[in-house]
């Protein structure tokens, strides 16, 4: 066990909001009372410069204290937490682009690759995202229909509603459209190659983003299922676990997992471990946490972790 008894429940994060071209200024619900200048495209969670509620930067704090992850830890990223989570708000498309696999970023970057999955917490009718390609392509022709814009019209687009859930492996080419609200999970990477902006200023990254990228359909398929009442599987790889959580009075977490565990508020209020929580707040569940309990009727939560079989809650 943590031998500080802060590491005993759960740890506030304090968001740290990312600006963005295609970003919104009006984050409404969540975040009301936040002025925003910016057009904010995302908000960060778990990143190594994200604050903790006592003033103390995550990463910091990660690497005094690595019984923090539990068995997560990784030494060769000694002030990272594994997963990054994030919400998304969209007013613009954003970049097609992809994510290299963990061999390739390590060689390249010194980085965890990137595979991420998507669960939209709210969408305009029009909204959609796209992952993958209509049909298998070759690399000569991805490079020449991203120079051309061509590539737009390659992938494969699909229209989302509130409650869809998108599993996006490192090497899918994708893209995500305007008026969405997403909350997303990741492995902790911040490596994105750019393959078309749509004339926006911006650099691209072909030479990297043709070497890693799947140059044919995506296949694969979420397929939740329910474990518990208020509690559903959406997303399993191995890099993390994702579920969905929707508390009817409350919910009680037995602790003492040998993982860290991430919680991210979507929907409601109340308190979680005593301390009271939002729409829009993220909390870190350290390993080997003693009991609490999620008390907010009607709050919804992405819940994220890495294990082979679903947690004891």
């Amino acid at each position: 066990m943590p031998s500080n008894p802060n590491f005993h429940q759960p740890i506030e994060l304090v968001p740290l909001f990312q600006e963005k071209v295609w970003g919104r200024q009006d984050l409404k619900p969540f975040y009301a009372d936040h002025a925003v200048i910016q057009r904010i495209g995302e908000v960060w969670f778990t990143f190594k410069e994200n604050q903790t509620k006592s003033g103390e930067m995550l990463g910091d704090l990660i690497q005094a204290h690595p019984e923090i992850l539990g068995r997560a830890f990784d030494p060769r990223h000694p002030n990272q937490c594994p997963l990054l989570a994030k919400l998304l708000f969209t007013t613009e498309r954003l970049s097609v682009q992809v994510h290299p696999r963990d061999d390739y970023a390590y060689k390249h970057h010194q980085s965890l690759g990137k595979t991420e999955a998507w669960y939209v917490v709210a969408a305009e009718p029009d909204a959609e995202v796209a992952v993958g390609f209509k049909e298998p392509i070759s690399a000569q022709r991805m490079e020449e229909s991203a120079r051309s814009g061509e590539i737009e019209t390659l992938l494969d687009w699909r229209r989302i509603k509130a409650g869809d859930a998108i599993f996006v492996p490192a090497g899918t080419v994708h893209a995500i459209g305007a008026g969405a609200t997403i909350c997303e999970i990741q492995q902790n990477s911040d490596i994105t190659y750019r393959l078309y902006d749509y004339g926006r200023p911006r650099e691209l990254h072909l030479d990297h983003g043709v070497k890693v990228s799947d140059l044919g359909p995506h296949h694969y398929r979420v397929e939740p299922r329910s474990l518990a009442t208020g509690r559903e599987e959406i997303v399993v790889c191995d890099y993390f676990r994702i579920e969905k959580l929707a508390v009817t009075e409350s919910f009680s977490f037995e602790g003492d997992a040998p993982y860290y565990m991430l919680l991210t508020c979507l929907k409601g209020s109340g308190q979680i471990a005593g301390e009271n929580f939002n729409a829009g707040t993220s909390w870190l569940v350290p390993a080997s946490s003693e009991q609490f309990k999620i008390i907010g009727p009607g709050s919804e939560w992405i819940l994220a972790y890495t294990a082979a079989i679903p947690a004891i809650l």
